[in-house]
């Protein structure tokens, strides 16, 4: 009877092992396949780990040579900064380096820019983008980010940051060591794109109904400081200047403005090349959020006209020549802080014309013009 048992039970186990040997095999393939599709036919992942590459390599300027910035940010800054232009326009002043990763925020650069510090990148200046969801954003995007911006010691730490349960910390790790698991939602997404007619249009129109005005409550203003404190002190520990460099996004302007102040209350340099108001819908995609290829170039040229400013925000003092530059977003307040200057003659507009007159190139195009008193709107 014990080796009739014995011979039945003998098949099954085998049928097992065979049966695990098989999946075991199946999953060694799929994540080689996985991990071949990534690096050799995903746009996004070549691109990122290029520019991570790159920018470990940036080192302090030599006499005569262009300041080493780092840029890093999302869709807004990938679509609306063309950086070949950019770099041609600066080459005598700036050498770039763009981090540049779609559906990213505050804790995919934090943990970005903690990554290339610690493989030896030492930037001069650091620019981060200033927009008021992806700053407050309490997730990191699952699928690159945990592969490309973060070191296996910082799982734990971005868990605890955003207060994640074991199921999805278990997932933020085999993300990280995984191509599969870290690229399945692209490959799905390509597949719905592929598969579902207008798949694309009918993401854009559910982004245009969910996007709502951007507001900042006492709460939130407070994490934002805290979180601006961290990344300037990150960017201080390594002698590279912090600039927040604000994209024109209609919906959060008024949000950026409070992170302006917010910024320069703490000593961050906050810039806002050109306004959202001087732009048309025709500047931007679909979406109204993302600008396009004519929105792009001004901006890029606006960000080009005020370049010298990333080497010298930090020091400048606090003129008011520099403080209107810096104030960009308020200009309306110090037009109410200045109006009623004492001049001869009793003539209290301002700007008082015989009290100061003057125009900055890069007021143009998207800045102000102070003669009139009003953004200027020709481009």
């Amino acid at each position: 009877m014990r080796l009739f048992i014995s011979n039945s039970k003998s098949p099954a186990a085998t049928h097992a092992k065979v049966i695990c040997g098989i999946s075991f095999a199946f999953l060694i393939a799929l994540e080689g396949l996985s991990a071949y599709m990534l690096k050799h036919h995903s746009v996004t992942y070549r691109r990122v780990s290029q520019q991570l590459n790159r920018a470990v390599g940036a080192r302090p300027a030599g006499t005569g040579e262009p300041a080493s910035v780092v840029m890093i940010g999302n869709s807004l800054f990938l679509d609306g900064i063309q950086v070949d232009r950019l770099q041609e326009l600066t080459s005598e002043r700036l050498r770039i380096y763009p981090i540049f990763l779609e559906a990213t925020g505050y804790y995919d650069w934090l943990y970005g820019l903690r990554r290339i510090f610690r493989l030896g990148a030492r930037p001069q200046v650091v620019v981060v983008q200033l927009e008021a969801n992806s700053l407050l954003w309490n997730q990191v995007r699952t699928e690159y980010s945990p592969m490309l911006f973060f070191d296996a010691p910082d799982l734990v730490h971005v868990s605890s940051d955003l207060g994640l349960g074991r199921t999805a910390e278990s997932s933020l790790l085999l993300a990280h060591w995984s191509a599969f698991s870290s690229a399945h939602s692209v490959i799905r997404t390509k597949i719905l794109s592929h598969t579902i007619p207008h798949f694309s249009e009918l993401f854009v129109n559910l982004l245009i109904q969910a996007r709502r005005p951007t507001t900042l409550r006492p709460d939130t203003e407070e994490i934002a400081e805290a979180r601006l404190k961290t990344l300037r002190d990150l960017c201080d520990a390594h002698r590279a200047k912090l600039i927040l460099l604000a994209p024109p996004v209609p919906s959060s302007e008024s949000a950026v403005r409070k992170l302006v102040d917010i910024a320069e209350r703490i000593g961050v340099a906050t810039l806002v090349p050109i306004e959202p108001k001087t732009l048309t819908t025709r500047h931007y995609e679909p979406d109204v959020f993302h600008l396009n290829a004519e929105g792009a170039a001004l901006f890029t040229s606006a960000i080009a006209r005020i370049s010298d400013q990333f080497l010298y925000a930090g020091s400048l003092s606090r003129s008011p020549i520099t403080e209107l530059f810096f104030r960009t977003a308020f200009f309306p307040k110090l037009m109410e802080r200045h109006r009623g200057c004492p001049v001869k003659g009793g003539d209290h507009r301002w700007p008082p014309r015989r009290c100061i007159n003057f125009e900055f190139p890069f007021m143009k195009n998207g800045g102000f013009a102070v003669d009139n008193c009003s953004p200027n709107q020709s481009n």
